[in-house]
């Protein structure tokens, strides 16, 4: 990945976090491993434990953030949302999968954009 778009992506992850908290979501970890996958952020909210998928774009070329987001996509997500519970002893526990999409203002790094969509993925 290059440099511009490892920038873009940790400042959208850093403006999720922010927003996710001042909402009330209680973030356990950030870039969480699991197995070959990565979630961009843990966190409790509601009762539920809250996988969030974090989707940067810069201006609206190409598309929302939103719409980069394919059903290959989504299917790993969910994988990687149970391999996590497995892995803390929470089977049990309910869960689901939220996506956050920023957009910063074109070539400046001020958000322009920022959506919830909460229940973003069907996790079983």
């Amino acid at each position: 990945m290059s440099g511009r778009r490892q920038r873009t992506g940790r400042l959208g992850e850093a403006a999720a976090r922010r927003h996710l908290e001042s909402q009330g979501y209680a973030v356990r970890g950030v870039n969480v491993r699991v197995g070959r996958g990565e979630i961009d952020i843990v966190a409790d909210e509601g009762g539920d434990v809250v996988f969030v998928e974090v989707r940067t774009k810069r201006g609206g070329l190409l598309g929302t953030p939103e719409e980069s987001i394919t059903a290959s996509k989504r299917a790993r997500m969910a994988e990687a949302a149970q391999r996590y519970l497995q892995a803390t002893g929470e089977d049990g526990r309910s869960w689901r999968i939220d996506v956050v999409a920023v957009e910063l203002d074109g070539g400046r790094d001020r958000v322009a954009r920022l959506r919830v969509i909460r229940d973003a993925v069907e996790g079983e």
